[in-house]
């Protein structure tokens, strides 16, 4: 599909680069983070919260939004979706039901088709336990998954006109347009399960092509439609491909069965660009210890990952040294945080001062921040971190 669509109306931004004296001050900040800019302020924001029903009981008012408690920059990304996160972007979902009562806790469907057992009432906030998933093999895959992911289904594209429209001002401050997307590894972890899969990538590996055909297939169709609107900053995907001693799978494996597809979808993205002069940033999210993945992501030309989760061994100063062209986001130890504020003292003096000199680096907790951090400590955190603000 070509970007032949008329979009006269279309803001500056989309076309070409907004001018600097036109961004707004937190657009150009991420930009220049971006840039890896020695000495540049931090942009100051957050991964996510397990915390805020636990911290409600300790005494954060209900009435004050968190950027202003917490002192967060203003937005400065446009996010586009359509295409999963954590899971396949499935179309229609899985039905959502509760397949057996076991007392504290139930069985249940979850969107993705997966039986999930959680605590009774309470499927969020906290990592429960994945008992089935879908796919088991090719009539499977075919019978319950693949129509889901058809990409001419039109029902992907309801009101996109008007829905990117409603980005057109954010995009004409330049903010960046990020468009996210469920990665490879990510997809199929959420079709097959990770243990199962590691079988199936040797028993049955056209079926695992078949799947990620079927993902390219989709990416291509939803980036194209996104492209006649804008032109994309960041292609960011949630991967998950690392535990806490290193890769999943292997790096032959990563070779065969993901690099393909993501080398197609990068190549098909920059040809479709609407601006293309404009440098596209590809991000890729990983739990557990990434540092094997760091250098296996650059071959396909990955230029910012996150959350570098400390407790697997990422330690965000180290790894800035050895990649000084790696824009970075986390490595703030959520352990730490729960610990004491003189805890919390030594890692920012120890982190905060050498990443701000070497610039490119976003601190934020290393995954959403847990139940265990006490609100009072979390604003102490703040409190430091708006120093280096």
């Amino acid at each position: 599909m070509t970007n032949d669509v008329d979009r006269a109306g279309a803001p500056e931004g989309v076309h070409a680069m907004v001018a600097r004296d036109r961004m707004s001050e937190a657009a150009r900040r991420l930009r220049d983070t971006y840039a890896i800019t020695p000495g540049l302020p931090f942009v100051q924001r957050e991964f996510g919260f397990y915390s805020l029903e636990r911290w409600a009981e300790q005494g954060m008012p209900a009435d004050v939004p968190r950027n202003e408690l917490f002192g967060y920059s203003p937005r400065a990304e446009v996010g586009l979706g359509g295409l999963g996160w954590c899971e396949a972007p499935f179309l229609p979902a899985f039905e959502e039901k509760v397949i057996e009562d076991r007392g504290e806790h139930e069985l249940v469907q979850d969107a993705s088709g997966r039986h999930v057992l959680c605590f009774k009432g309470r499927r969020s906030g906290f990592m429960p336990e994945y008992v089935d998933h879908p796919v088991k093999d090719r009539r499977t895959w075919e019978e319950h998954c693949k129509w889901r992911l058809d990409p001419a289904d039109e029902r992907r594209y309801a009101d996109l006109e008007s829905k990117m429209q409603q980005r057109y001002p954010a995009i004409a401050e330049g903010m960046l347009v990020t468009q996210g997307l469920v990665g490879g590894y990510m997809v199929l972890r959420s079709l097959i399960g990770p243990s199962e899969l590691m079988y199936l990538l040797h028993d049955d590996p056209e079926l695992i092509h078949d799947c990620m055909r079927t993902w390219l297939a989709v990416a291509e169709a939803v980036t194209a439609r996104h492209q006649q609107y804008v032109t994309f900053d960041q292609l960011f995907i949630a991967e998950d491909i690392c535990f806490n001693h290193g890769l999943l799978i292997s790096p032959d494996m990563m070779r065969e069965f993901l690099f393909p597809y993501y080398r197609q979808l990068i190549a098909s993205v920059k040809s479709r660009q609407l601006d293309r002069s404009r440098h596209l940033y590809f991000q890729v999210d990983t739990d557990g210890d990434a540092r094997a993945a760091i250098p296996l992501y650059r071959e396909l030309g990955m230029d910012v990952m996150s959350p570098f989760e400390v407790a697997s061994g990422c330690d965000v100063v180290e790894i800035g040294r050895r990649y000084p062209d790696l824009v970075m986001s986390g490595g703030v130890d959520k352990r730490i945080l729960a610990e004491s504020t003189a805890a919390i003292d030594r890692m920012v003096d120890r982190i905060f001062p050498a990443m701000q000199a070497r610039g490119g680096y976003i601190p934020t907790c290393d995954h959403g921040v847990p139940e265990e951090v006490p609100y009072a400590h979390y604003l102490h955190y703040r409190k430091r971190a708006l120093e280096f603000a």
